[in-house]
């Protein structure tokens, strides 16, 4: 009775999870876009962003309202790298946003399921995906190549980064759930640890890429008018939505396997695609839609297959769940995280 319980709160909180998840990832797209159309320095609002997401942790740690794991060199040097891949997939995300519009970001990060399926078989040694799962992102495929054979906005510049992206969301997507495997650290302590790393990295890119020559231009030119309300919205909006989807991405990171979290993005980027319509012309044209919505579908063709097969891991899982004993299930750190996460 309670390890019914128990499976059915797990259940409610994984779905929570993912659903958080799944909206923030949607509507950050489109405040971002905005934030860089208003706000034109990547690299400056990606920091202001990890500064508010490690400023809140660190704040609401104090106040009482969340536990974080305290930071410390030792385990900051461990988390170092999976930090540079996951600053390198949001340097490249933004300027991709930058030169492109949000449609094609969509795009490109619907074929990660596809790249991520074949990682996490090959490097993590996960068993493959089943006919109609593979199918689904196939379809997923077919639909990015049209898009990317109908736009007429191609640009160089643009693509390269949108392949650059394509590569470090991978390497993010799969190696940050190593991470979440291995380390131990309860929810808010990745958070913590994450974006208070990408913080200390930021500024080192922040020179390379030359943009501190623009934002010092830009103060100097406009010294007796830098607030700008639009812009400060913007970016305050993209500061908080950087904090949610951060708490997020890593619950549902480590809460599913690597190819349905990627998946469960790229389903509710039609969110995005509706609210990038309605909003303004920075879209793409009726057939590239088309395209994208094919991506969409198969990303629902993808969680109808997992569907078909989760009654066979629930199965095995409870008969784990039931040789390890219950109260170990529930006092795992990793656990612990997740629960006081909910509450």
């Amino acid at each position: 009775m309670s390890s019914s319980r128990f499976d059915s709160s797990k259940q409610y909180t994984t779905t929570s999870l993912v659903i958080g998840y799944a909206l923030c990832s949607s509507l950050l797209a489109v405040i971002n876009k905005f934030a860089i159309t208003y706000f034109n320095y990547p690299g400056l609002l990606t920091a202001l962003q990890y500064l508010t997401c490690t400023f809140a942790v660190w704040l609401l740690g104090k106040l009482g309202f969340l536990h974080h794991d305290p930071f410390t060199w030792e385990t900051a040097k461990k988390f170092l790298p999976a930090a540079i891949v996951f600053y390198l997939a949001i340097f490249t995300n933004t300027n991709l946003l930058r030169h492109a519009n949000v449609d094609t970001f969509i795009v490109f990060r619907s074929l990660t399921p596809l790249l991520v399926a074949i990682a996490d078989t090959i490097f993590r040694s996960q068993p493959l995906p089943s006919r109609l799962t593979f199918l689904s992102l196939i379809v997923i495929l077919a639909g990015a190549v049209g898009y990317v054979a109908t736009d007429s906005a191609f640009t160089l510049t643009a693509y390269s980064w949108a392949l650059a992206y394509l590569v470090t969301i991978t390497t993010e997507m799969v190696y940050i759930k190593h991470m979440v495997s291995h380390l131990g650290l309860n929810i808010w302590g990745y958070v913590l640890y994450n974006n208070l790393l990408s913080l200390m990295i930021a500024p080192i890119f922040w020179f390379l890429t030359g943009e501190y020559t623009e934002v010092f231009a830009a103060v100097n030119e406009n010294r007796g008018n830098l607030f700008e309300p639009v812009a400060f919205s913007a970016v305050a909006l993209s500061c908080v939505f950087g904090f949610l989807i951060s708490y997020f991405g890593f619950a549902a990171r480590n809460a599913i396997s690597a190819t349905a979290f990627t998946v469960t993005g790229v389903v509710n980027k039609f969110l995005t695609v509706v609210i990038n319509v309605l909003i303004w012309d920075k879209h793409a044209t009726p057939v590239g839609l088309v395209c994208l919505l094919f991506t969409i579908c198969g990303g629902v063709g993808y969680q109808q297959s997992v569907a078909l097969d989760k009654p066979v891991d629930t199965e095995k899982d409870n008969k784990k769940d039931s040789e390890k004993g219950e109260e170990d299930e529930e006092l795992t750190p990793l656990n612990q995280g997740k629960i006081a996460s909910v509450v």
